[in-house]
């Protein structure tokens, strides 16, 4: 019996595994169909390699920066490092964080989680930065920023003792993505021709089908990134999270449909996409304790704020063509909090110690980035020239186009 259940949960968690990395598919297709057709080839390259720099970072050094050892529910430490590569024992079942399945499932679960936070900064940054930058920023982010941060909770470091709560990323990977995607859009600058004179010029993607395959691709992607988390098949507990996620991405989408149309009356399927995407990401932080009437609410909520995110973002003139940060950092911000506000242990005590935890990662997430970014701005410089913006970046820096007409 007992092995019965360890093969059962060991094949869930292969299962979604297998899902998660199908989110990198859905990254692809979603940041290529918002931004244009003269910058594909470089959208669909970094989409490309940041899964195989995720994993060969993740097990050079990530995962064991990640899950170094603290004590669970005793150390209030912030660093601590368990040695460089992977390994176990002759079977790979030896996994102190997770004994219900082998170590090498763990590994393989988390690495994929690991390059989705680095895919996150490439939507943001997307048609306009250097792409050598951009992979060394990546290969830092998901080797060091990433695990150490996340070993604060999910290791069982100091945020884990003081009770905060991220049941699988609104915090971790999603507004982690967001602060770093914040720092390089800052430094980056908006694209050429986005902000004239005051005013906010469209740029519109060139394939919404792709838009549309991509944000589908993600939502089933979801249900192994927030079932899984779930580390068994309990099939009360992975059922119900399913349930949350996808009531939230409902809600997220129809509310965004809504929110768009009564301030522009206009249908805007980007912004419906956003939304879908805005509910996955607010329900993800606690997916596995909520109502589905509470989920319905958290996805209402997440697809009006992306929708004003966006507006905000183009006021303050921070140009983003998929709308990462309103998506990913705001909602991710808004999805921690709420296991403050709706969650099993709700209240006050609760609310602060999540504000405390999107405060710390914010700062420290954001401090790194900004650094790295700036750092890369002055030596290898991070924004391509005038001319290769104009004309793509396919031509000059891939040499290729994707489109032959």
């Amino acid at each position: 019996m007992e092995q019965a259940l360890f093969t059962t949960n060991n094949l869930w968690m292969m299962v979604a595994t297998g899902l998660v990395f199908l989110m990198h598919l859905g990254f692809a297709t979603l940041e290529t169909g918002l931004t244009r057709s003269k910058n594909t080839v470089n959208v669909l390259y970094k989409n490309t390699v940041t899964p195989a720099i995720g994993l060969i970072a993740y097990a050079i050094c990530g995962f064991n920066l990640m899950y170094p050892g603290f004590e669970s529910g005793v150390s209030m430490e912030f660093f601590k490092f368990a040695g460089w590569g992977i390994s176990t024992d002759e079977a790979g079942v030896t996994s102190a964080y997770n004994p219900g399945y082998t170590y090498w499932t763990d590994f393989l679960f988390q690495a994929m989680f690991a390059a989705t936070c680095a895919t996150i900064v490439s939507g943001a940054v997307a048609e306009r930065i250097k792409l050598e930058a951009y992979i060394i920023f990546s290969i830092l982010l998901i080797g060091f920023c990433y695990p150490v941060l996340g070993s604060w909770k999910w290791g069982y470091g100091w945020l884990n003792t003081l009770g905060f709560y991220d049941f699988a990323g609104s915090t971790l990977v999603h507004s982690v993505g967001g602060w770093a995607a914040l720092a390089g859009v800052i430094l980056l600058g908006a694209r050429k021709g986005k902000y004239v004179d005051g005013k906010v010029n469209a740029i519109p993607g060139h394939n919404l089908t792709s838009a549309v395959i991509g944000t589908f691709l993600l939502w089933l992607g979801w249900f192994g990134f927030n079932g899984g988390s779930v580390l068994s098949a309990d099939p009360a507990l992975v059922s119900l999270t399913l349930v949350t996620t996808s009531l939230a991405a409902a809600a997220g989408g129809l509310a965004a449909a809504l929110t768009v149309f009564f301030v522009t009356k206009k249908h805007d399927l980007s912004m419906v996409l956003n939304g879908i995407l805005a509910g996955l990401v607010g329900i993800t932080a606690g997916a596995d304790q909520m109502l589905p009437l509470t989920s319905i609410i958290i996805g209402l909520i997440a697809g009006v704020l992306v929708v004003f995110s966006v507006f905000f973002f183009d006021k303050i003139k921070l140009d983003d063509p998929v709308g990462a940060l309103s998506v990913h950092l705001v909602c991710g911000i808004f999805g921690t909090l709420a296991v403050g506000l709706f969650g099993a242990k709700a209240g006050f005590d609760q609310f602060k110690i999540q504000l405390l935890g999107v405060a710390a990662y914010g700062a420290a997430t954001f401090v790194f980035s900004f650094i790295v970014f700036y750092i890369l701005k002055i030596t290898i410089g991070i924004r391509v020239s005038e001319k290769e913006e104009e004309e793509g970046l396919d031509g000059h820096e891939h040499g290729m186009n994707a489109y032959e007409i």
